[in-house]
């Protein structure tokens, strides 16, 4: 006999079950510092927008009388508030489908084995999207003037009229909104879709040359379904950035989007209702509405990369 007892086993046990509830909990304390911040300063705001927008809420009113749905009811029926939503579309159209193209043939470029210098390229790629937005928009306002600049100048030696460009011309200022757009994030994307062509196994590259794939055949045969979660992503990011537009407009415009609102974005509208107005209930039911329309695009986005999937 080894002269151990029952007794004697019970505080063994007892440790060994603290042990299993420590290393039960240290991972959720790892991670808990995340949800923490996230609940404080994600979560909480969320939360906290959605019930200003019920009330008619000032910020020098010492009470805040409830609305229930008004604010979006107003919303509906203002004339800004549809034209903030065409503006942030288009303009989210017009950078974001070319700057997935452009990217990606940047990324095909890049990818290039018989390339030389591929790490300042790279480098030089990362360029527009490490520069102050204030910057960008300066240069592009010099750029895209109206009386002066290399547009103004390459007009008059064509004798053409001149273009207002940040003036009361909608398509010519979402243009070079869009532009600055495409400037400061082809690049970004480019090096994402970089990443991910080179994780693509050399052995499926070998496999179509085999088969006797040309270069455009192994690109969409090959290179396009493995990286299609990442352009997903890309797409998704892209959604959701494009629907926030804010610093471009507001510097290379006004405040309200132009004299004709022909910049007015649903951000540029938000901050307007809130910090010009003072109408904060008003500006976070739009702030709700703004948050719902990327959720529906979001969702539209993960349907059709389901049906590709399974297609």
């Amino acid at each position: 006999m080894t002269g151990i007892t029952v007794g004697s086993l019970r505080p063994l046990s007892r440790s060994r079950g603290k042990e299993s509830r420590r290393e039960r909990l240290t991972p959720y304390l790892y991670i808990a510092p995340f949800f923490l911040i996230f609940a404080i300063f994600g979560l909480f705001p969320l939360v906290f927008t959605g019930v200003v927008s019920l009330f008619n809420w000032a910020p020098l009113q010492t009470t805040h009388p409830f609305v229930g749905l008004q604010n979006y009811r107003t919303m509906l029926g203002d004339p800004l508030f549809w034209k903030a939503i065409r503006n942030t579309f288009t303009i989210f159209l017009a950078s974001t489908i070319p700057g997935i193209a452009i990217s990606m043939l940047l990324a095909v470029v890049l990818s290039n084995r018989s390339l030389r210098a591929k790490n300042f390229w790279r480098m030089v790629l990362l360029v527009p999207n490490v520069t102050p937005v204030v910057t960008v928009t300066l240069v592009f306002g010099s750029i895209f003037g109206q009386q002066y600049g290399p547009i103004a100048s390459v007009l008059q030696l064509l004798h053409l009229p001149s273009i207002d460009w940040s003036g009361g011309n909608a398509v010519a200022a979402q243009f070079v909104i869009a532009v600055m757009i495409l400037w400061r994030w082809s690049g970004y994307n480019a090096l994402i879709y970089l990443a991910a062509i080179q994780a693509v196994p050399d052995s499926l590259y070998e496999s179509a040359e085999l088969d006797g794939a040309g270069r455009w055949r192994t690109f969409s045969s090959v290179t396009l379904p493995m990286i299609r979660p990442t352009i997903l992503f890309s797409v998704v990011t892209s959604t959701i950035g494009g629907l926030q537009i804010f610093t471009e407009p507001l510097l290379f415009t006004t405040p309200q989007g132009g004299a004709n609102n022909q910049a007015l974005t649903l951000t540029l509208l938000i901050y307007g209702q809130a910090f010009n107005s003072f109408k904060f209930g008003y500006a976070s039911a739009i702030a709700v509405a703004l948050l719902g329309v990327v959720l529906v695009l979001a969702a539209v986005n993960f349907g059709i990369a389901r049906l590709i999937r399974s297609a």
